[in-house]
């Protein structure tokens, strides 16, 4: 009598089942689809407001940059092009070194315009720039959607 058969019980695998690596793959991708536009408009973007804004600055000391929404640039109240702001940057730098900036963004600026002020203000030379902002008011809510 023999206690074990003649059949081997070992036996090698032809093919690998990847039914379970396909179902986790499927529901990663689901759940990917799912979260990523809630994360994309669930961002709010701060107004530039600070709690810790000085006083205002002395107008007869510095010059003044106010870029509206819609892109228009002014130099204390005196629309210019953005290629006149240069010139007139350059010119200011050369007789004054240490002119000092007043950069005024609208709140509703897309940050690239704003960019393209500053590499403007880099590109002449001017190092002294700040950026106004308003005095944070503690009741008014500081973020837009």
């Amino acid at each position: 009598m023999r206690r074990y058969s003649s059949k081997n019980g070992l036996h090698t695998l032809t093919e690998l089942n990847i039914t379970p690596m396909l179902d986790l793959v499927f529901v990663l991708l689901i759940i990917f689809m799912i979260t990523t536009p809630l994360i994309e408009n669930s961002i709010d973007l701060v107004v530039p407001k600070s709690s810790t804004a000085a006083g205002a600055a002395n107008p007869s000391q510095t010059l003044n940059i106010s870029i509206d929404k819609n892109n228009i640039l002014k130099i204390n109240n005196d629309v210019v092009t953005a290629a006149d702001l240069e010139a007139r940057l350059a010119m200011l730098k050369a007789d004054k070194p240490d002119t000092a900036v007043v950069v005024r963004p609208h709140f509703e600026l897309p940050i690239q315009k704003f960019i393209s002020v500053m590499d403007i203000l880099q590109r002449v030379g001017i190092t002294k720039v700040g950026v106004m902002t308003l005095k944070d008011d503690a009741s008014a809510p500081a973020t837009a959607r």
